[in-house]
């Protein structure tokens, strides 16, 4: 218990100091400025002008920091809102695609092992194998494009969190004497960083803290897309040779319309090379050439090693996303974990 009272009491001569320090700011800066004996209006022009912050530009502890402050704790707390969204968007699209890849490998695999399987009373039955095959055939067919949709929502899921990340800013508008303070979440002026020289938001973190936080999550994710994207490659090249021929993928090939856009806001593929990024695990340098021209037929053992992968999300720490979502609920009073699925 006194160690509790001792936090709380940090927290509030905290604050208390910004409080302090807000209404020295505000006391200077109604206090009129006097032109200095011997000066005549107009001189030293130079030096004055390097003490007057440009449009736009927030000082620290000045009046306008103070209406700043609001105005980018609502921010920040709109965009990890959005953020805890977007992971429970990313749980609901990962968890149906992984059905639908599922049900791709049992349509596979029903499809080779019919010729070995007993039919019984329905062996007389006119061509039942072959009808049987083509049947597994079409529903295989139906669940790849489903699974391709799914990994559609994914990748744009992905690129909203990394929107995200963009817009923890403020940024001012108009000049900094308006009696009307108005904010941005876009850069209008170069001067101004939209942090407020790194003043804490809420009680310790700046901005650029929230955002190597926001970062750290995103990463995981753009890391696990670009693994689920060779997974899908996978699952949508298998099928039964004495059935129907199909296209193979590559992974140079663009899987939907546009998915090139989103892999470039990801990093993951250069416009300029028109080169994808190939994936690797977060805890590891190396890359997956090998798996990549991985081209023969696949066994129950290798497609079962594939929903498991997709399941696992080994690029995701789960532990650390919910460390980081705490942390951040911490300072801003909000319980992120109770949104989270």
């Amino acid at each position: 218990m006194p160690k509790l009272v001792h936090n709380c009491l940090h927290l509030l001569v905290h604050d208390k100091c910004f409080q302090v320090l807000d209404e020295i700011a505000v006391d200077v800066a109604s206090q009129p400025s006097a032109t200095p004996k011997g000066k005549v209006d107009g001189q030293n022009t130079e030096d004055a002008s390097r003490n007057i912050p440009s449009q736009g530009q927030i000082v620290r502890n000045s009046p306008a920091s103070r209406l700043w402050r609001p105005a980018a704790q609502r921010n920040l707390r709109n965009q990890w809102s959005k953020l805890a969204s977007l992971c429970n968007e990313w749980q609901t699209s990962a968890s149906t695609a992984r059905s639908h890849a599922t049900s791709i490998v049992n349509s596979y695999l029903s499809q080779r092992y019919l010729d070995g399987m007993d039919f019984g009373v329905l062996s007389d039955m006119p061509n039942i194998r072959t009808k049987s095959c083509r049947k597994l055939f079409k529903q295989q067919e139906l669940y790849k494009g489903e699974l391709l949709s799914s990994y559609k929502d994914l990748a744009k899921t992905v690129t909203r969190m990394i929107d995200v990340c963009k817009s923890m800013r403020c940024y001012f508008r108009g000049t900094t004497n308006s009696p009307l303070a108005q904010f941005s979440f876009f850069s209008g002026d170069d001067s101004d960083s939209g942090d407020c020289g790194g003043m804490p938001v809420f009680t310790l973190s700046s901005i650029a803290n929230f955002e190597e936080l926001a970062w750290e999550i995103v990463s995981m994710f753009i890391s696990e897309i670009n693994l689920k994207r060779l997974l899908v490659m996978e699952l949508l090249s298998i099928h039964n040779e004495k059935v129907a021929e199909v296209t193979q993928l590559h992974w140079s090939d663009e899987f939907y319309e546009g998915e090139f856009d989103d892999l470039s806001i990801c990093s993951l593929y250069s416009k300029k090379t028109c080169e994808i990024v190939l994936p690797n695990l977060e805890s590891s340098g190396s890359s997956t050439t090998a798996i990549i021209q991985y081209k023969q037929q696949k066994d129950s053992d290798t497609l079962q090693v594939y929903i498991t992968t997709w399941m696992v999300e080994v690029n995701i720490d789960k532990y650390r996303v919910d460390e980081i979502f705490a942390i951040v609920g911490g300072e801003m009073h909000v319980d992120f974990l109770q949104t989270l699925n």
